[in-house]
């Protein structure tokens, strides 16, 4: 049986979990499949990535198992198409304000007669040489998030929420946090309770929302709040973390205590 796209595991209520990724390695991204996890998430907004890494990233993410969606850096016709042509399984968009944005994105990551993205077939998403079904395959396929990360894409959800072609509605709790003037407070009650406004919306019209969680309870937390695309942490701070951790544990011991 062929393996379901994350489209379709998401439309059958599944929960996908993932983790952001800023460290510029292939290795790193083919870690993320081998560790068990569904997808990773190429950050380009926030890390150092370019288009020439992340092609070598999507290639191996799809050699451990894992699904490569690129977050751009702004929601421009340049930007998602660079991100799906080097043949990412998706496309984040960031700062997704009102529905003109959320209209622009689907025109960015979508082919005619979905959406206005150009057309090149002798691309790594096309196998390089093209087919009559590549258009389609890849409307159907290709995974779209869109960032609602400010007090004015909350404000306008409802609007949002009704534009076709969108996959996951993504809340960002850190930027949100900035944009209500408590940067980084991302389990105040006022960053929960608009994150919880998306949550009840999305529900009522069967959308499916993602959120980024920093540890597991705070992911438990969302899912249970009906949340189904969880990007959980980020693979520089699972790294320092984990380095962090042994070194503590060991400097610790018994074995350094000094006499």
């Amino acid at each position: 049986m062929a393996k379901q796209t994350l489209r379709q595991r998401l439309d059958n209520g599944d929960v996908v979990v993932g983790t952001f990724q800023i460290i510029d390695s292939a290795m790193v991204a083919e870690m993320v499949g081998v560790a068990g996890m569904d997808f990773v998430i190429l950050d380009q907004e926030h890390g150092p990535l370019t288009a020439d890494s992340s092609l070598a990233m999507c290639a191996a993410a799809a050699q451990g198992g894992a699904d490569s969606i690129v977050r751009v850096r702004e929601n421009s016709e340049a930007e998602v198409q660079r991100a799906l042509d080097i043949g990412a399984s998706g496309v984040e968009i960031p700062q997704i304000e009102t529905r003109a944005d959320a209209e622009a994105a689907v025109d960015h990551a979508r082919f005619a007669p979905l959406g206005e993205r150009g057309l090149s077939q002798y691309v790594r998403a096309g196998d390089y040489a093209g087919h009559d079904e590549y258009p389609g395959s890849q409307n159907e396929t290709v995974c779209l998030v869109v960032h609602i990360e400010g007090k004015t894409g909350v404000e306008n959800i409802e609007e949002i929420l009704t534009v076709e072609g969108i996959d996951v509605f993504f809340l960002g709790p850190y930027d949100l946090s900035q944009s209500l003037g408590i940067p980084g407070e991302v389990r105040d009650d006022r960053v929960e309770r608009e994150m919880e406004r998306v949550c009840d919306a999305a529900a009522r019209l069967d959308k499916t929302v993602g959120t980024f969680a920093d540890d597991v309870e705070m992911a438990r937390q969302w899912i249970d709040a009906g949340v189904q695309y969880v990007a959980l942490s980020v693979d520089a701070a699972v790294l320092t973390d984990s380095l962090n951790a042994l070194t503590t544990d060991l400097r610790d011991s018994p074995a350094l205590e000094s006499d």
